[in-house]
């Protein structure tokens, strides 16, 4: 069902509801239920401009995240596991039990696993392939957000909340590894869009989208689609009072259809796998939610901790809430006001906008509530994000069209004291390391962490040190020069009145910021994965050697992606590893240091990678002189019986440790 004003669309329908932007379409560009004294532009000026702006927001997505599925190399811990448990999925054509290292790896459900596993079919095993997924479901939420910002807002709104989208920092810093957050994101946004939609117009099909949306969000994150979806629905309709028309919700056939998609990964993996449903529901979903999961890999934020970094994943765009709350407070003050008699004030008829409105403060309210109790990591909240950029996006695209300016300079003024202070910071970051020379590997001018007490996604921003500028110039100086120059222009057009300008010039400010990021997570490579050790090593490498990881899997996992062959771990039948090592065909891959001393004895070749924290008690542990084949950021890979060509080939050095 067109709303009021739709009466063309910049987004047409190809089947199945599946939308499409069509630069043909000449739409106003003005919000819908805003008011503006100025004269609104002619078909003919908006149709010209409309496709541009739709354009223009999908160009800055490409710059951000196309650009960035090259490179970096994978990352140890999580992206490299997941790229690899995709990898070892297509050799093994074993496509219900993951397998990492040979090894169960249980405690994920499938879908990203089955969406990198073809990629990889299509473009090779490499970084593009493993990254694809997560960048296609990022640029589905762009046009997703476009579309009902449209349907609910307006157009101008449209283009914001596509903006949002591809600029907003934790959309950005969390799709930079491979995990199913963006993807799990995508399907639950498209079952709350299904929803309202079929709300709207009634068309039953809408309502199995919704139902298959929330299957295939199971199959990509577990329970959480449901407890997410079905709370906030449960809210909403209490909330708005559309709990009665609950005989439209096609109850039993769209569980049935639920249940179809969802089902039969989960009975197959019970089927092979004895005692998956203890680990897989209660350990790693009950179990985890309360804190007392086995092994205990995770960590907690604090809460205020927890709440505040919400304004810096959804930088800068989060500048802009008090703009988003300005008029619900407004108008909950004036229904006080008529109801001061203590007469009932009359429910407003629900129309797309105010069910979009209602549904998002579900649906983010629901998440971030959630989240707050559960142990978490910092990119767990990001269904949330979507909800709440929507709810910034239309009420921003009023308040620029009825001409409202304190507001909005108030938001732009803070967000250019912001662009100022970081640019102070870099700039006194570079002033300060001017005389040191570039440093190649950034992993020897970073503060020395403890790899094992770093559980928080982002912990390793704690361990720059005025030194690493001298690793970061070129994407220092991008960015000090982008945040000063960028908000201030963005803060002067808003006192010209140039609003759509200010905000794109946000966006674009944001973009160039991202841009900058990439660069220097680049610049991280070394340090974060081990993709140049395993390049080093790999053409000495012999079938009969042996290589080891000494402790967790996680400190070295993109050995296994780029090495390709089983690594030994020593002491480190622990984390993701643990549950598989219990069934009785594990492979024989888990050693102890006593293990590891009697083959690093024997006449065969060892290579053994070492991380920084672990390095003093492998020297103690092992005979020397020992020979360090590989060397990068402070992880070691240490081999026992070198060769001389391996000796010229790596570059390698003789060591006596210190006892």
């Amino acid at each position: 069902m067109r709303q009021e004003g739709d009466s063309v669309s910049a987004v047409w329908h190809a089947g199945d509801g599946v939308s499409i932007i069509d630069p043909r379409a000449p739409v106003p560009l003005t919000s819908k239920d805003s008011t503006t004294s100025s004269q609104p532009p002619t078909a003919t000026e908006a149709g010209n401009k409309v496709p541009i702006h739709i354009a223009g927001a999908l160009v800055l997505f490409a710059l951000i995240y196309v650009g960035s599925l090259f490179s970096p190399g994978l990352q140890d811990d999580a992206d490299s596991t997941h790229a690899e448990a995709a990898r070892e999925m297509s050799v093994t054509h074993d496509y219900v039990t993951l397998k990492v290292n040979g090894n169960r790896y249980l405690e994920k459900a499938p879908l990203m696993y089955w969406a990198v596993s073809v990629c990889y079919l299509f473009f090779g095993t490499n970084e593009f392939a493993a990254h694809l997924p997560v960048a296609l479901s990022m640029l589905l939420l762009v046009l997703l957000g476009m579309r009902w910002g449209r349907r609910a807002f307006g157009d101008r709104a449209a283009v914001y909340a596509g903006l949002f989208v591809a600029t907003a920092a934790g959309c950005y810093l969390f799709t930079r590894i491979l995990i199913p957050e963006s993807i799990l994101s995508l399907f639950i946004a498209l079952a709350f869009y299904f929803f309202a939609t079929a709300l709207e117009d009634g068309a039953g099909w809408r309502w199995y989208g919704a139902y298959a949306c929330v299957a295939l969000a199971v199959l990509t994150k577990g329970l959480l689609a449901i407890v997410v979806v079905g709370l906030a629905l449960l809210f909403y309709g209490v909330i708005s009072g559309e709990w009665r028309r609950w005989r439209e919700f096609r109850l039993f056939t769209g569980t049935l259809l639920f249940l179809a998609i969802a089902a039969p990964w989960h009975l197959l993996a019970g089927i092979r796998n004895p005692h998956f449903f203890w680990f897989y529901f209660v350990n790693e979903h009950f179990m985890r939610f309360l804190g007392k999961r086995i092994p205990k890999d995770y960590n907690k934020q604090t809460s205020s901790l927890y709440w505040t970094l919400h304004l810096v994943w959804l930088f800068p765009w989060s500048l802009y809430l008090p703009v988003a709350l300005r008029q619900p407070v407004t108008d909950w003050m004036e229904r006080r006001k008529r109801t001061g008699d203590g007469a009932k004030a009359p429910r407003p008829p629900l129309n797309f906008r105010s069910r979009t409105e209602l549904l998002c403060l579900a649906w983010a309210g629901v998440t971030l509530v959630f989240f707050s109790f559960s142990t978490n990591q910092e990119y767990y909240t990001f269904p949330a994000y979507l909800p709440i950029l929507l709810l910034i996006a239309g009420p921003l695209a009023n308040e620029e069209e009825a001409g409202s300016r304190r507001w909005l300079l108030w938001s732009s003024g803070v967000f250019a004291i912001i662009g100022i202070a970081i640019s102070a910071v870099l700039a006194a970051g570079l002033w300060n390391s001017r005389h040191l020379p570039f440093v190649p590997d950034i992993g020897t001018v970073l503060a020395k962490p403890d790899l094992q007490a770093e559980t928080l996604s982002m912990g390793h921003m704690l361990d720059l040190t005025g030194a690493s500028f001298a690793a970061l110039r070129l994407p220092a100086i991008l960015a000090a020069v982008v945040l000063l120059i960028g908000p201030i222009s963005a803060f002067w057009l808003r006192r010209r009145g140039a609003h759509f300008a200010a905000t794109w010039t946000t966006a674009a400010t944001m973009a160039v910021f991202l841009i900058a990021a990439h660069i220097a997570l680049v610049r991280f490579d070394p340090f974060l994965g081990s993709r140049s050790m395993a390049r080093q090593i790999a053409p000495e490498l012999r079938p009969t050697d042996q290589v080891m990881i000494y402790g967790d899997q996680s400190f070295g996992s993109s050995l296994l992606f780029y090495l390709r062959r089983p690594i030994e771990l020593v002491n480190g039948n622990t984390t993701s590893m643990w549950w598989g090592s219990t069934y009785p065909d594990a492979p024989h891959i888990f050693l102890d240091d006593q293990d590891l001393s009697r083959e690093w004895s024997s006449s065969d070749r060892v290579f053994l990678f070492v991380p920084q924290h672990e390095r003093a008690k492998v020297e103690a542990l092992l005979p020397g002189p020992l020979h360090i084949a590989s060397e990068v950021s402070g992880k070691l890979i240490f081999a026992n019986h070198p060769e001389q060509e391996t000796r010229r080939n790596s570059g390698g050095k003789q060591q006596t440790p210190e006892k």
